[in-house]
């Protein structure tokens, strides 16, 4: 017979194990809704078009490697060695300044500040060259007021460009405080989200930029730069142009990845020294 104790010692296992299962199946949830560029890349790569850079993270190495095709790296069997890809020196590239993202969070989009008919700009600091932005402020004003909020906070000093994507789409994406060289970002965000803009009729040729997300009105502080012509739907905001620098973007490009995937961590370590933007 199964004593009183026998019983809520296998009543609480019982409860424990489900628990364990609701966790894991919470977790595995989050990793779908989190890569969005994971598991549209193979659709990008094949077809040359489609969805593009999210706020979602990296997918896995084994999701990475399918998505790829063959210059993918494949994943470590079971009980293989991890290997560190080795990072190799960029021309034009320097170590980046010391320093780390303040790592700010706002509970809600900041008040508009900016004067929507004027023309602002932005400066890319970067440790490979700077980059110089002519901000839309009147086809886009909250994206750019944002992003000048966010400069003014220096909340994109010392963050690192986590993304390059080199077949289908051309896009370097940066933006994102908690990304690091080698630990996948794209998940890091200022804490408040806001609408998106100027998506009627919207393309991006080299040199746009452009808000990354992870579905309608997700925008964030992570953006991209758009190094070669690429097609993609309208859906995500473009707030500005590249006005200076351009090739500095296209030298990191050409660099490709960390992981030699079409899609990984820039060669170069890209690094914002700082980020201003201003009314000009």
């Amino acid at each position: 017979m199964v004593s009183s104790e026998q019983r809520r010692r296998q009543l609480a296992r019982e409860k424990y194990e489900r628990q364990m299962e609701r966790r894991v199946a919470a977790r595995s949830a989050r990793r779908r809704r989190n890569t969005i560029l994971g598991a549209s890349l193979a659709v990008v790569v094949l077809a040359g078009g489609g969805a593009l850079v999210g706020t979602g993270a990296f997918s896995s190495d084994k999701d990475k490697s399918a998505s790829a095709g063959s210059s993918a790296k494949a994943a470590p069997s079971q009980g293989a060695e991890p290997t560190t890809p080795t990072r190799k020196p960029v021309e034009g590239c320097a170590d980046p300044a010391p320093g780390a993202p303040n790592g700010k969070q706002w509970q809600a989009e900041p008040a508009m500040a900016i004067d929507a008919g004027g023309t602002y700009t932005a400066t890319l600091d970067t440790n490979c060259g700077k980059v110089t932005l002519a901000l839309d402020a009147a086809k886009a004003p909250h994206t750019v007021n944002s992003f000048v909020f966010l400069a003014g906070e220096k909340y994109f000093d010392h963050t690192k460009c986590h993304r390059l994507t080199t077949d289908g789409i051309f896009v370097l994406q940066c933006g994102d405080p908690t990304a690091s060289a080698t630990v996948p970002g794209g998940t890091g965000g200022p804490g408040y989200k806001f609408a998106d803009e100027n998506l009627t009729g919207a393309t991006y040729p080299a040199g746009t930029v452009a808000m990354a997300n992870s579905g309608p009105g997700t925008n964030g502080s992570q953006f991209f730069l758009v190094y070669k012509d690429t097609q993609l739907p309208p859906n995500y905001t473009p707030f500005g142009k590249i006005t200076g620098g351009l090739d500095a973007v296209q030298k990191i490009a050409a660099a490709g990845t960390l992981e030699g995937a079409p899609d990984g961590h820039p060669m170069a370590d890209v690094t914002f020294n700082s980020v201003t933007a201003a009314k000009s």
